[in-house]
């Protein structure tokens, strides 16, 4: 999708796995980018095609300290999403949903500038509607050690929205389900990295519980499609809005699906299942496909194969 003028653009996190991706597309539509990022989890190697870009600009910054940049949109992608590097430092993880979400959303208001928010599928917590449409209120643990993530994202959505209705900030949601691809960390801790990187290196494949647990993978190229509709829908719809595939498998057929296609000798282990992990997760993708005409469309055989090329390339250099 070509547009009819250039915008200058800042995504946060934009070094990160999703954030290198979208401004990717961006820059391919001619837009100017301003990628900011800390680099936390984020890496130059992600961007680094880019840097060369005359229209792509990187800036070192963690969007916890204000920061005032003048652009017409902003995607913020800013916050570590794997429970290996939230749980890391929880308290950073909740200062960055809601301290830096009040410094983008403020920089918005001044500038004038429209605002996505990448919030997430663990809002829903560990959920007791299946599959979780966004009228569901969500089962979140507010104490627990996930709860730095998913309550800080939620807080981060009640922002959005006060500053919407405060101060009338042109805002956008979307809650994003499970996402895999090239340029994921290989030590995230998210489980399809992981059961790759095991498979790859011939280590036994880490099932937590009895695999009975269920997630639906959706493959980065279809998310990015999302996020950028959204960005570009009428400003009558800000969302909230689920951004991912139905399609749903428990981790055990993962696993196995990841021996399959790599061809490892790999056996899988189990060992029992951390707290609050949630036992389903399925996005009601209704609304995305009414309001955005959005559907994935990357099974997840053919995505598995493509990611694991990605890691097979990075393992082996």
């Amino acid at each position: 999708m070509k547009y009819h003028y250039q915008k200058r653009i800042l995504v946060t996190g934009g070094a990160g796995f999703l954030g290198s991706h979208l401004c990717e597309r961006l820059i391919g539509e001619g837009h100017d980018v301003i990628c900011l990022d800390n680099f936390f989890t984020g890496s130059k190697r992600n961007i680094e095609s880019l840097l060369k870009q005359p229209n792509f600009e990187l800036i070192r910054h963690d969007i916890v300290e204000p920061i005032l940049l003048e652009v017409d949109e902003i995607y913020n992608l800013a916050c570590p999403a794997s429970p290996i590097h939230y749980q890391y430092n929880p308290v950073k993880t909740v200062k960055t949903s809601v301290m830096g979400v009040i410094n983008m959303l403020g920089m918005a208001k001044r500038v004038k500038a429209k605002i996505l928010q990448a919030s997430t599928s663990e809002v829903y917590g560990n959920p007791t509607v299946h599959p979780q449409p966004e009228a569901y209120w969500g089962n979140v643990n507010a104490i627990g050690p996930r709860s730095c993530y998913d309550e800080g994202k939620r807080c981060a959505e009640t922002l959005f929205f006060d500053y919407r209705r405060q101060n009338g900030v042109n805002i956008r949601v979307v809650r994003i389900f499970n996402t895999y691809g090239s340029r994921m960390h290989p030590n995230d801790g998210r489980v399809i990295s992981n059961f790759i990187v095991q498979a790859l290196m011939g280590k036994d494949i880490t099932v937590f519980g009895q695999g009975n647990q269920t997630r639906s993978f959706c493959y980065v190229d279809d998310l990015i499609e999302g996020l950028v509709r959204m960005m570009n829908c009428p400003d009558s719809f800000v969302g909230p809005v689920n951004l991912g595939n139905p399609d749903e498998f428990t981790i055990l057929e993962l696993a196995e699906n990841v021996i399959r296609l790599t061809g490892s000798s790999s056996k899988i282990v189990f060992k029992p299942l951390p707290q609050d992990d949630p036992l389903q997760r399925r996005p009601d993708i209704s609304l995305a496909k009414s309001a955005l005409n959005w559907e994935p469309s990357v099974f997840l055989e053919e995505g598995l194969a493509r990611t694991i090329d990605y890691f097979r390339s990075i393992i082996s250099s």
